[in-house]
């Protein structure tokens, strides 16, 4: 008997996992319910080879958030950010007012990561942390350098430990 049941209401396998760049600031709004929502674009770059040129082919996804991730993703979320978004695709079917059929699929998120949010120039106080980790790395490479390490290996260590691809999750 349940394996009859779980064979006749088994959901399928819906999941997405992309990264991009949050297109414009997140649009947030609450249901009639009070339910916090949470819309945003992203764009997802693809690099490829055709011939001997690099191509690059850009994606726009619509991701939707609900509830306490909602509100996480508005005060977090906002135009250019890089995010890493887990989720399920969502498809809308409606009849327009001119009696045509519609569509549209959207990724509603289950999971939001965040890339590392670094300043914008001219702010000073990010200028010099930028300058401070630039300075130590560079004087980390050099002693590598001088000790007949393999520079690169120490500067790749480096990378990995300053983050630059951290991201911050936000999950509830």
């Amino acid at each position: 008997m349940l394996a009859q049941y779980a064979e006749a209401y088994m959901n399928n396998l819906n999941s997405v996992l992309i990264e991009g760049n949050m297109v414009r600031d997140p649009l947030f709004r609450n249901t009639q319910k009070g339910t916090s929502v949470c819309n945003f674009t992203i764009a997802s770059n693809r690099y490829y080879r055709m011939d001997s040129n690099l191509e690059k082919e850009v994606g726009f996804f619509d991701v939707e958030t609900w509830g306490k991730l909602a509100d996480a993703c508005n005060t977090q979320g906002h135009k250019g950010r890089g995010v890493r978004v887990v989720g399920r695709l969502k498809q809308d079917r409606w009849t327009g007012n001119d009696g045509k059929n519609h569509n549209k699929v959207a990724i509603v998120a289950e999971h939001v990561e965040y890339r590392t949010d670094f300043k914008k120039a001219g702010d000073t106080a990010s200028e010099a942390e930028a300058m401070v980790e630039a300075a130590e790395a560079e004087a980390e490479y050099e002693t590598a350098e001088n000790s007949g390490e393999d520079p690169d290996d120490i500067q790749f260590t480096q990378k990995e430990n300053v983050g630059v691809e951290e991201f911050q999750a936000v999950t509830f």
